[in-house]
């Protein structure tokens, strides 16, 4: 079905048919956005995709509703919004007409879903509390989206029409750009898991370019590695990789004899020309040049892995 229009509710919008939107006028340009609660309007036809109203669940009648008794849920008892049973229904047409490659798409779809999705799902429906996020709480993705809401001397549709047109330009780019990440992050897994095979039992991992390494690393169940060496604009960098996705603890931290020094201190303090600079974190260093930036690493794996350091971990 090619729908000539696409039906959501009218007054205060929220991200769920915000996003929504963000994925059907991709799919179908062609049709006219009405934001309405007519009765008239947000019945299923044969002519329109009716979403985040309309009181039912019924794909095959093209309407995604998601707040009356019986709503449908994930196989693992979650609620969906409407931008979920979109997801669901759509992610993959859109995927693809984003250019996403078919061997990719099942892929993409999962991991945006997981993280992009369902969290926005859990908040509309109450089942997760922003508030846990403390002070961050006011800039969540639905609390940001529904700021562009009229204030309330602002009143009509009017009003509400233009600030569901802002807030959808916002939400476009953060799907679009979320979709691109998700995706790129495939294509260094490919890169990475060739790195991991070419580092053998080396505990220094080599890229051609500065990229996401930490699920390949971890996918490839290289345990071994302990730092990842790239180029960047100018220089080289060396850092280490986190033990777990949460936190920033590293399997190995930089000497603790860099911390903070840079250029003619730090080439002093580890003995490599072209040394340029040492996080005081001890998480990320920088050289010159590549061979500096492998002598570094050396070094560094050389202090981690020693006796005095493995007696004190």
């Amino acid at each position: 079905m090619i729908p000539e229009f696409l039906v959501t509710h009218s007054g205060g919008f929220h991200a769920d048919e915000l996003l929504s939107t963000v994925i059907l006028t991709r799919l179908f340009p062609q049709a006219r956005l009405i934001r309405s609660r007519a009765a008239e309007l947000i019945r299923p036809g044969a002519d329109r995709i009716v979403y985040d109203v309309g009181g039912q669940y019924d794909p095959a009648a093209g309407i995604f509703d998601h707040h009356q008794r019986g709503a449908p849920l994930r196989e693992d008892g979650q609620p969906y919004s409407s931008f979920g049973l979109i997801w669901k229904h759509y992610g993959r047409d859109y995927l693809a007409a984003s250019g996403v490659p078919e061997d990719h798409i099942e892929a993409v779809h999962a991991a945006f879903d997981a993280r992009f999705v369902l969290p926005v799902d859990l908040v509309d429906n109450g089942a997760l509390d922003p508030s846990i996020a403390g002070p961050l709480a006011g800039l969540t993705l639905p609390a940001l989206l529904e700021t562009l809401k009229p204030v309330f001397d602002e009143a009509g549709q009017e009003a509400d029409d233009r600030g569901f047109q802002a807030a959808l330009a916002i939400a476009r780019t953060l799907v679009e750009a979320g979709v691109a990440q998700r995706f790129a992050k495939l294509r260094a897994e490919a890169l990475v898991l060739q790195q991991i095979a070419r580092a053998g039992d080396g505990r220094v991992l080599e890229l051609p370019m500065g990229m996401p390494f930490r699920p390949a690393v971890v996918k490839a169940g290289a345990d071994h590695l302990l730092f990842v060496v790239h180029p960047r604009d100018k220089d080289w960098c060396l850092t280490g990789i986190r033990k777990a996705d949460e936190g920033f603890e590293l399997r190995a931290d930089l000497p603790a004899a860099w911390a903070g020094l840079t250029n003619g201190e730090l080439e002093a303090a580890c003995g490599v020309a072209g040394a340029s600079f040492c996080h005081n974190g001890r998480f990320i260093a920088a050289a010159a040049t590549r061979e500096a930036a492998l002598a570094m690493a050396e070094l560094a794996v050389a202090e981690a892995i020693s006796p005095a350091m493995e007696t004190k971990a």
